[in-house]
């Protein structure tokens, strides 16, 4: 979780000053004003875990304080999702008089959409026997009399699911509504509103562009598959099993036809694409067939390596969507040689945090 900033700030101040920073950070590349996409200031966050503080009877949630490290108590978070804070209550309220679920408990994990479904996962310091699961189906038996939601329990070597283990979640783009597999434990984007902003912002970057789409890290489709419309064709590539596994569904809910994944990392597509190696699962991708004029690259924090950054530079135009604006201009050092970033934007993915997200579209020089 980032670094809270300080929440006595408007919400406004502390948008403007994470523009400020961006706009300086891009000034050697970008002098244009910055496409600032803002955040609803409560209710943003999709995900959220806290440990669980037995105090005799009681049994509450703690986070810790960044600078002392010191637990303190939270009975709501008003940065997560509505349907979190509900839970929460309701968990605790279910949980607290019933001596099998809440032994050795230590951690509860929440996975939520606009959807409103929910993933609640219970993580424990003990194995998980026949008489916790008869309560955790009464458990899930009563929370699903208000609440649409599944329940792992976990602990060493155990994952007991009673429901799903993912949630199917809604997300309006490009005028149209489209369905996400959310696999707990999995990487999503945890603002689901200002994500819908990310992809539009992509969305707008690709008119006028022609030829095929690839896109590095593509996890289960979050921009994939909304652009699929604007392409010919679109490649993704991803390296995490469960999220091209979700990838895969998310095409066929969604029905699309133009989309194929291939279950390699940035490193392994590039050598594939020079022609170095030849990988298995590439079959049924023919690569010499696809014109890709654009990639979009969503890397980790470190950015993209030397190599993944000097195949980038062979495309006409990049889209690239950062969570680190240091390890963007790093890369943008590199890609300048070749490229000029033609349209920058911030995303305000987690409000009074020093986080900041952004996106560059990069287009050829002439």
């Amino acid at each position: 979780m980032s670094t809270p900033t300080n929440t006595s700030t408007t919400y406004q101040d502390q948008l403007q000053v994470k523009v400020n920073t961006l706009s300086s950070l891009l000034s050697p590349f970008y002098t244009d004003d910055l496409d600032v996409y803002s955040s609803p200031e409560t209710h943003y966050r999709m995900r959220a875990e806290f440990r669980v503080w037995h105090e005799g009877d009681d049994l509450y949630y703690i986070m810790f304080n960044k600078e002392t490290k010191t637990p303190y108590r939270v009975d709501a978070f008003p940065a997560a999702s509505q349907t979190i804070n509900a839970l929460m209550a309701r968990i605790i309220e279910l949980v607290k008089p019933n001596p099998v679920l809440r032994k050795k408990l230590f951690q509860v994990d929440f996975l939520s959409g606009l959807s409103q479904e929910c993933v609640i996962s219970l993580l424990y310091h003990r194995q998980l026997d026949d008489e916790w699961q008869t309560q955790a189906n009464a458990l899930y038996t009563a929370l699903n009399e208000e609440f649409k939601v599944s329940i792992i329990g976990r602990a060493r070597k155990q994952k007991v699911i009673l429901g799903e283990d993912y949630i199917i979640e809604t997300l309006p783009a490009d005028g149209k509504t489209f369905q996400f597999k959310h696999i707990e434990n999995s990487f999503t984007q945890p603002n689901a509103y200002v994500n819908t902003h990310m992809i539009d912002w992509a969305i707008a970057q690709s008119q006028g562009l022609t030829g095929d789409l690839l896109e590095l890290y593509c996890g289960a489709g979050n921009f994939s598959i909304p652009l699929a419309a604007h392409f010919n064709h679109v490649v993704g590539t991803e390296i995490a099993k469960p999220s091209v596994e979700a990838a895969q569904f998310n095409i066929a809910v969604n029905n699309i036809s133009n989309v194929q994944i291939a279950r390699l990392s940035a490193e392994e597509f590039v050598e594939a694409l020079a022609g170095k190696r030849q990988f298995e699962r590439l079959k049924g991708i023919d690569l010499d067939q696809r014109q890709f004029n654009t990639v979009l690259v969503d890397p980790p924090r470190a950015g993209l390596d030397p190599a993944t950054t000097e195949m980038v530079s062979q495309f006409d135009n990049i889209i690239y969507i950062s969570c680190n604006p240091h390890t963007l201009v790093e890369n943008l050092a590199s890609l300048s040689a070749t490229h000029k970033v033609s349209r920058a934007a911030l995303f305000d993915q987690f409000p009074f945090t020093d986080h900041m997200e952004s996106g560059v579209l990069l287009t050829r020089k002439d």
